[in-house]
Protein backbone atom coordinates (compact mmCIF):
# COMPACT_ATOMS: atom_id res chain seq x y z
CA UNK A 1 0.00 0.00 0.00
CA UNK A 2 1.53 3.28 -1.09
CA UNK A 3 2.00 5.97 1.47
CA UNK A 4 -0.10 9.10 0.97
CA UNK A 5 2.04 11.92 -0.38
CA UNK A 6 1.80 15.02 1.79
CA UNK A 7 2.78 18.44 0.57
CA UNK A 8 5.13 20.77 2.39
CA UNK A 9 2.23 23.05 3.25
CA UNK A 10 0.34 20.22 4.94
CA UNK A 11 3.41 19.26 6.97
CA UNK A 12 3.89 22.87 8.08
CA UNK A 13 0.21 23.11 9.00
CA UNK A 14 0.46 19.96 11.13
CA UNK A 15 3.59 21.23 12.83
CA UNK A 16 1.94 24.58 13.58
CA UNK A 17 -1.06 22.75 15.05
CA UNK A 18 1.19 20.68 17.31
CA UNK A 19 3.07 23.75 18.52
CA UNK A 20 -0.18 25.65 19.12
CA UNK A 21 -1.76 22.79 21.08
CA UNK A 22 1.37 22.28 23.17
CA UNK A 23 1.43 25.99 24.04
CA UNK A 24 -2.29 25.92 24.83
CA UNK A 25 -1.85 22.89 27.10
CA UNK A 26 1.08 24.57 28.86
CA UNK A 27 -0.82 27.81 29.42
CA UNK A 28 -3.80 25.83 30.75
CA UNK A 29 -1.95 23.42 33.04
CA UNK A 30 0.95 25.52 34.30
CA UNK A 31 -1.09 27.60 36.83
CA UNK A 32 -2.25 24.38 38.50
CA UNK A 33 1.28 22.98 38.44
CA UNK A 34 2.67 26.17 39.96
CA UNK A 35 0.14 26.02 42.78
CA UNK A 36 1.22 22.43 43.48
CA UNK A 37 4.97 23.07 43.57
CA UNK A 38 4.55 26.26 45.60
CA UNK A 39 2.45 24.39 48.16
CA UNK A 40 5.28 21.81 48.41
CA UNK A 41 7.89 24.50 49.03
CA UNK A 42 9.03 25.79 52.41
CA UNK A 43 6.51 28.54 53.35
CA UNK A 44 9.10 31.12 54.38
CA UNK A 45 11.17 30.49 51.27
CA UNK A 46 8.07 30.56 49.03
CA UNK A 47 7.31 34.06 50.29
CA UNK A 48 10.39 35.26 48.37
CA UNK A 49 8.73 34.24 45.08
CA UNK A 50 10.55 33.04 42.01
CA UNK A 51 9.32 29.42 42.12
CA UNK A 52 8.79 28.34 38.53
CA UNK A 53 9.24 24.66 37.65
CA UNK A 54 10.10 22.80 40.89
CA UNK A 55 10.15 23.41 44.65
CA UNK A 56 13.24 25.31 45.77
CA UNK A 57 13.13 23.98 49.33
CA UNK A 58 10.94 20.89 49.58
CA UNK A 59 8.67 20.95 52.62
CA UNK A 60 5.40 19.32 53.68
CA UNK A 61 4.65 21.75 56.52
CA UNK A 62 1.66 23.23 54.67
CA UNK A 63 0.01 19.85 54.22
CA UNK A 64 0.94 18.79 57.75
CA UNK A 65 -0.90 21.78 59.11
CA UNK A 66 -3.94 21.30 56.89
CA UNK A 67 -4.22 17.57 57.63
CA UNK A 68 -3.83 18.09 61.39
CA UNK A 69 -6.73 20.51 61.60
CA UNK A 70 -9.83 18.66 62.85
CA UNK A 71 -12.26 21.05 61.19
CA UNK A 72 -10.72 20.33 57.79
CA UNK A 73 -10.83 16.57 58.37
CA UNK A 74 -14.49 16.82 59.36
CA UNK A 75 -15.19 19.01 56.33
CA UNK A 76 -13.49 16.45 54.09
CA UNK A 77 -15.70 13.66 55.44
CA UNK A 78 -18.84 15.79 55.02
CA UNK A 79 -17.85 16.72 51.46
CA UNK A 80 -17.12 13.12 50.46
CA UNK A 81 -20.41 11.89 51.94
CA UNK A 82 -22.31 14.74 50.30
CA UNK A 83 -20.73 14.01 46.93
CA UNK A 84 -21.40 10.26 47.08
CA UNK A 85 -24.95 10.41 48.47
CA UNK A 86 -25.94 13.50 46.51
CA UNK A 87 -24.64 12.10 43.22
CA UNK A 88 -26.21 8.66 43.65
CA UNK A 89 -29.65 9.99 44.65
CA UNK A 90 -29.70 12.72 42.01
CA UNK A 91 -28.77 10.32 39.20
CA UNK A 92 -31.38 7.77 40.30
CA UNK A 93 -34.13 10.38 40.78
CA UNK A 94 -33.41 12.11 37.47
CA UNK A 95 -33.22 8.77 35.65
CA UNK A 96 -36.58 7.67 37.04
CA UNK A 97 -38.25 10.91 35.96
CA UNK A 98 -36.59 10.89 32.54
CA UNK A 99 -37.46 7.26 31.85
CA UNK A 100 -41.14 7.89 32.56
CA UNK A 101 -41.33 11.11 30.56
CA UNK A 102 -39.54 9.49 27.61
CA UNK A 103 -42.59 7.24 27.11
CA UNK A 104 -45.10 8.81 24.65
CA UNK A 105 -47.95 6.88 26.26
CA UNK A 106 -47.42 8.48 29.69
CA UNK A 107 -50.53 10.41 30.75
CA UNK A 108 -49.73 14.10 31.32
CA UNK A 109 -46.23 13.74 29.82
CA UNK A 110 -46.30 17.13 28.05
CA UNK A 111 -47.49 18.89 31.20
CA UNK A 112 -44.65 17.40 33.25
CA UNK A 113 -42.12 18.53 30.65
CA UNK A 114 -43.56 22.04 30.46
CA UNK A 115 -43.53 22.44 34.24
CA UNK A 116 -39.93 21.18 34.39
CA UNK A 117 -38.69 23.45 31.57
CA UNK A 118 -40.34 26.51 33.15
CA UNK A 119 -38.05 26.09 36.16
CA UNK A 120 -35.03 26.47 33.85
CA UNK A 121 -36.01 30.07 33.11
CA UNK A 122 -37.86 31.23 36.21
CA UNK A 123 -36.88 30.95 39.86
CA UNK A 124 -38.44 32.12 43.09
CA UNK A 125 -35.16 33.67 44.18
CA UNK A 126 -32.80 33.20 47.10
CA UNK A 127 -35.05 34.44 49.90
CA UNK A 128 -38.06 32.19 49.08
CA UNK A 129 -35.69 29.27 48.63
CA UNK A 130 -34.10 29.93 52.01
CA UNK A 131 -37.49 30.24 53.71
CA UNK A 132 -38.66 27.00 52.11
CA UNK A 133 -35.61 24.97 53.14
CA UNK A 134 -34.90 26.53 56.53
CA UNK A 135 -38.35 27.33 57.93
CA UNK A 136 -40.96 25.22 56.16
CA UNK A 137 -38.96 22.04 55.55
CA UNK A 138 -36.86 22.55 58.72
CA UNK A 139 -33.69 21.33 56.98
CA UNK A 140 -31.30 23.96 58.32
CA UNK A 141 -28.49 22.19 60.13
CA UNK A 142 -29.46 18.89 58.50
CA UNK A 143 -27.44 16.87 56.00
CA UNK A 144 -30.59 16.55 53.88
CA UNK A 145 -30.32 20.27 53.06
CA UNK A 146 -27.49 19.28 50.72
CA UNK A 147 -29.38 16.38 49.13
CA UNK A 148 -33.10 17.10 48.70
CA UNK A 149 -32.91 20.53 46.95
CA UNK A 150 -30.45 19.09 44.40
CA UNK A 151 -32.21 15.84 43.52
CA UNK A 152 -33.37 17.04 40.11
CA UNK A 153 -31.87 19.07 37.26
CA UNK A 154 -33.93 19.80 34.15
CA UNK A 155 -30.82 20.04 31.97
CA UNK A 156 -29.65 16.60 33.09
CA UNK A 157 -33.15 15.22 32.63
CA UNK A 158 -33.29 16.41 29.01
CA UNK A 159 -30.02 14.61 28.28
CA UNK A 160 -31.36 11.41 29.83
CA UNK A 161 -34.70 11.67 28.00
CA UNK A 162 -32.85 11.90 24.67
CA UNK A 163 -30.84 8.80 25.55
CA UNK A 164 -33.80 6.74 26.74
CA UNK A 165 -35.71 7.54 23.55
CA UNK A 166 -32.88 5.92 21.60
CA UNK A 167 -33.18 2.57 23.38
CA UNK A 168 -34.87 0.07 21.02
CA UNK A 169 -38.46 -0.63 22.02
CA UNK A 170 -37.95 -4.27 21.10
CA UNK A 171 -35.74 -4.73 24.19
CA UNK A 172 -38.47 -3.60 26.55
CA UNK A 173 -41.19 -5.46 24.65
CA UNK A 174 -39.26 -8.74 24.88
CA UNK A 175 -38.84 -8.21 28.63
CA UNK A 176 -42.58 -7.61 29.01
CA UNK A 177 -43.27 -10.83 27.13
CA UNK A 178 -41.13 -12.61 29.73
CA UNK A 179 -43.30 -11.14 32.47
CA UNK A 180 -41.17 -8.18 33.60
CA UNK A 181 -42.98 -5.08 34.88
CA UNK A 182 -41.87 -1.47 34.39
CA UNK A 183 -39.76 -1.25 37.55
CA UNK A 184 -37.89 -4.44 36.66
CA UNK A 185 -37.30 -3.21 33.11
CA UNK A 186 -36.02 0.12 34.37
CA UNK A 187 -33.73 -1.35 37.05
CA UNK A 188 -32.41 -4.49 35.34
CA UNK A 189 -32.55 -3.57 31.65
CA UNK A 190 -32.57 0.18 31.04
CA UNK A 191 -30.02 1.31 33.65
CA UNK A 192 -27.35 -1.30 32.74
CA UNK A 193 -27.39 -0.23 29.06
CA UNK A 194 -27.36 3.47 30.02
CA UNK A 195 -23.85 3.64 31.49
CA UNK A 196 -22.66 6.48 29.17
CA UNK A 197 -25.43 8.89 30.11
CA UNK A 198 -25.42 7.82 33.78
CA UNK A 199 -21.67 8.44 34.01
CA UNK A 200 -22.08 11.85 32.36
CA UNK A 201 -24.82 12.95 34.74
CA UNK A 202 -22.95 11.46 37.70
CA UNK A 203 -19.88 13.54 36.81
CA UNK A 204 -21.96 16.70 36.52
CA UNK A 205 -23.54 16.11 39.93
CA UNK A 206 -20.29 15.06 41.60
CA UNK A 207 -18.49 18.22 40.47
CA UNK A 208 -21.43 20.34 41.64
CA UNK A 209 -21.58 18.77 45.09
CA UNK A 210 -17.81 18.78 45.55
CA UNK A 211 -17.46 22.46 44.62
CA UNK A 212 -20.58 23.70 46.38
CA UNK A 213 -20.08 26.03 49.32
CA UNK A 214 -22.86 28.64 49.27
CA UNK A 215 -25.64 26.31 50.41
CA UNK A 216 -23.29 24.96 53.09
CA UNK A 217 -22.87 28.51 54.37
CA UNK A 218 -26.65 29.04 54.42
CA UNK A 219 -27.89 25.73 55.81
CA UNK A 220 -24.99 23.63 57.04
CA UNK A 221 -23.94 25.07 60.35
CA UNK A 222 -20.62 24.50 62.09
CA UNK A 223 -20.73 20.70 62.09
CA UNK A 224 -21.65 20.38 58.39
CA UNK A 225 -19.11 22.72 56.85
CA UNK A 226 -17.67 21.56 53.53
CA UNK A 227 -14.12 21.78 52.18
CA UNK A 228 -15.01 24.51 49.72
CA UNK A 229 -16.65 26.56 52.45
CA UNK A 230 -13.52 26.39 54.58
CA UNK A 231 -11.38 27.19 51.54
CA UNK A 232 -13.47 30.29 50.88
CA UNK A 233 -13.03 31.35 54.50
CA UNK A 234 -9.27 30.80 54.32
CA UNK A 235 -8.96 32.75 51.09
CA UNK A 236 -11.06 35.64 52.40
CA UNK A 237 -9.37 35.92 55.80
CA UNK A 238 -5.71 35.52 56.68
CA UNK A 239 -6.58 35.62 60.38
CA UNK A 240 -8.15 32.16 60.07
CA UNK A 241 -4.82 30.76 58.93
CA UNK A 242 -2.95 32.42 61.79
CA UNK A 243 -5.49 31.03 64.27
CA UNK A 244 -5.18 27.53 62.79
CA UNK A 245 -1.38 27.66 62.98
CA UNK A 246 -1.38 28.87 66.59
CA UNK A 247 -3.83 26.15 67.63
CA UNK A 248 -1.55 23.49 66.16
CA UNK A 249 1.62 25.01 67.53
CA UNK A 250 3.02 25.77 64.08
CA UNK A 251 4.56 29.11 63.14
CA UNK A 252 6.47 28.21 59.99
CA UNK A 253 3.49 28.36 57.64
CA UNK A 254 2.12 31.47 55.94
CA UNK A 255 -1.41 32.37 54.95
CA UNK A 256 -0.62 32.10 51.25
CA UNK A 257 1.08 28.70 51.53
CA UNK A 258 -1.85 27.20 53.45
CA UNK A 259 -4.27 28.58 50.88
CA UNK A 260 -2.38 26.82 48.11
CA UNK A 261 -2.17 23.52 50.01
CA UNK A 262 -5.90 23.64 50.75
CA UNK A 263 -6.62 24.34 47.08
CA UNK A 264 -4.62 21.27 46.06
CA UNK A 265 -6.35 19.02 48.60
CA UNK A 266 -9.82 20.20 47.60
CA UNK A 267 -9.16 19.95 43.85
CA UNK A 268 -7.23 16.72 43.31
CA UNK A 269 -9.92 14.17 44.31
CA UNK A 270 -12.47 15.40 41.77
CA UNK A 271 -9.77 15.78 39.10
CA UNK A 272 -8.65 12.18 39.60
CA UNK A 273 -12.22 10.97 39.01
CA UNK A 274 -12.22 12.21 35.40
CA UNK A 275 -10.00 9.47 33.87
CA UNK A 276 -12.26 6.72 35.24
CA UNK A 277 -15.39 8.28 33.71
CA UNK A 278 -13.89 9.75 30.55
CA UNK A 279 -14.79 6.88 28.20
CA UNK A 280 -18.41 7.07 29.31
CA UNK A 281 -18.43 10.86 29.49
CA UNK A 282 -17.42 11.32 25.83
CA UNK A 283 -20.18 8.97 24.66
CA UNK A 284 -22.77 10.48 26.96
CA UNK A 285 -22.12 14.12 26.07
CA UNK A 286 -22.50 13.34 22.35
CA UNK A 287 -25.98 11.88 22.84
CA UNK A 288 -28.44 13.49 20.44
CA UNK A 289 -25.77 15.50 18.60
CA UNK A 290 -25.62 13.13 15.60
CA UNK A 291 -28.73 12.35 13.59
CA UNK A 292 -29.14 9.76 10.91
Amino acid sequence: MNAVHRTTGEKLFDAANVVLLVLLAFVTLYPFYNILITSLNDPADAARGGITFWPRVLSFENYKMVLQDESLINAFVVTVLRTIVGTATAVLFTAAFSYGVSKPELLGRKLFLILAIITMYFSGGLIPQYLLIAQYLHLKGSFLAYILPNLFSVFNALIMITFFRGIPKEMEESAKVDGAHELTIFWRLVLPVSKPVLATIALYNAVFHWNSWFDAMLYGGESLRTLQQILMQIISSNSNVSLMASNLGMKAVTAESVKLATMVITTLPIVFSYPFLQKYFVKGIMIGSVKG
